[in-house]
């Protein structure tokens, strides 16, 4: 290994970001699934912004939520993927120290911030089913927009420490990192400073912010269930039931793959790198795509505007 990559340095100009190790002759085929996400992807939220903006029946709190969500995951997207592809495409591996550190601060508050809309749609299903009557007065425009606001402060000022203490360290054992974006936990692997109190902040953020967030939604489906199965009918329970369907599709394409990821790391040591890296890629960018096609599929009046406009381009 060159001298660039092993000599002591508290801020390296630049990372080298490898891809996919072990896979490099097979970029330019593994880069046709990552660009096919990147398109559904990008389509699908910006479709779902502007149905939600142009349909007056969805201009409701369970919506306007899903359009926080539909922009999380663009932020998400179009901070990493053109890299991602880059690398694939043109072998463009290298990424400036400070550029990397941005693009980790990013995906830390997209995974963040989706958690916490979440939570709020959770809230919405909750109030909905169990307070019907007092849906429009609890849930109004002024409370959502407020929801919104104190999700992405809540992102910004509890992942701020990470870039910061990053920035303070010293790495001296490497600046390559084998994976195609700039992860936390691949960052924190290359320092050879203490690196403790990040360990034990990354604890803080999962089980007492992350995790509370998992409580919550738990606890508001136990009381919907409760609701939902105290209906005196059968076709009532489904009915009600299914406008919960695209959330809970959702909440599982969310931490599902999170669940995987998090088994793997503490149990199957001996998985070949690349296929680790190829499943940690899914679980960063599979939920962003499914997200509107669930959406898309479940709910009529955005699958119906999505048909009328084929038929238009048809006739």
């Amino acid at each position: 290994m060159s001298d660039t990559n092993t000599t002591h340095f508290t801020n390296p100009s630049t990372f080298i970001l490898l891809g996919i190790p072990g896979l490099e002759v097979a970029h330019v085929w593994i880069s046709i699934p990552f660009c096919t996400m990147y398109v559904i992807a990008i389509l699908g939220n910006f479709y779902i912004l502007f149905v939600v903006k142009m349909e007056p029946s969805l201009h409701e709190p369970m919506y306007y939520f899903l359009c926080m969500l539909a922009f999380t995951d663009l932020v998400l997207y179009t901070s990493t993927m053109p890299k991602i592809l880059a690398i694939f495409w043109f072998n463009s591996r290298e990424i400036n120290f400070s550029a990397c550190l941005t693009q980790m601060y990013f995906i830390l508050i997209s995974s963040l911030l989706e958690s916490g809309i979440l939570v709020a749609m959770a809230l919405d299903r909750y109030v909905a089913i169990c307070h019907p009557l007092r849906h429009s007065t609890i849930l109004t425009n002024p409370l959502v927009a407020k929801i919104g606001l104190a999700a992405v402060l809540r992102g910004c000022i509890v992942l701020l420490p990470y870039p910061l203490l990053e920035r303070q360290w010293s790495y001296c054992r490497t600046n390559v990192i084998s994976e195609p974006y700039c992860s936390h936990i691949a960052v924190l692997k290359l320092a050879c400073a203490d690196t403790s109190v990040s360990s034990y902040y990354g604890l803080f953020v999962l089980f007492f912010v992350m995790g509370l967030d998992g409580i919550f939604i738990a606890v508001s489906y136990i009381q919907i269930l409760r609701a939902i199965f105290s209906l005196p009918t059968k076709d009532a329970r489904v009915k009600t039931l299914g406008t919960c369907g695209s959330h809970l599709f959702v909440i599982l394409a969310f931490y599902i793959p999170g669940l995987i990821m998090s088994l793997m790391h503490r149990f199957a040591q001996n998985v070949p790198l690349p296929f680790y890296v190829l499943i940690g890629n899914m679980y960063l960018l599979l939920p962003p795509m499914l997200n509107p096609v669930i959406y898309g599929v479940r709910t009529k009046q955005i699958r119906d505007r999505l048909l009328r406009l084929f038929t238009y381009k048809g006739a």
